[in-house]
């Protein structure tokens, strides 16, 4: 078994269910709901919902006859802290660019 950044950013890689978490991120959904935009059979789509769920970016509830999804985000924050360091890494670097960019205009001016 993987580490949970590994199989959140594995949950993550796939398009269908980027876009599952979009809609989820508005509120609770059931499969059928979920399953609406895309050209896919619903047991595609609750292959799909397993993943996000091992992953812990989705839990299901039981309402009636109904099993509502809903979007955990904080399994999300785990990946933010993850890129974050990145991030800063990201910022240093534009900053000193455009400090040199800055430097360069100046000089070109005087």
């Amino acid at each position: 078994m993987s580490d949970p950044l590994t199989q959140t950013l594995s949950a993550l890689a796939d398009p269908t269910r980027r876009a599952i978490l979009a809609r989820l991120s508005k509120g609770e959904a059931t499969v059928n709901e979920l399953a609406e935009p895309f050209a896919m059979s619903l047991p595609a789509v609750s292959k799909h919902l397993k993943v996000l769920e091992r992953a812990g970016l989705i839990s299901r509830g039981r309402e009636a006859q109904t099993r509502p999804c809903r979007i955990e985000p904080e399994t999300l924050k785990a990946v933010d802290g993850w890129l974050s360091d990145y991030r800063a890494l990201w910022e240093q670097r534009l900053d000193r660019l455009e400090a040199h960019l800055a430097k360069i205009q100046k000089e070109e001016t005087q």
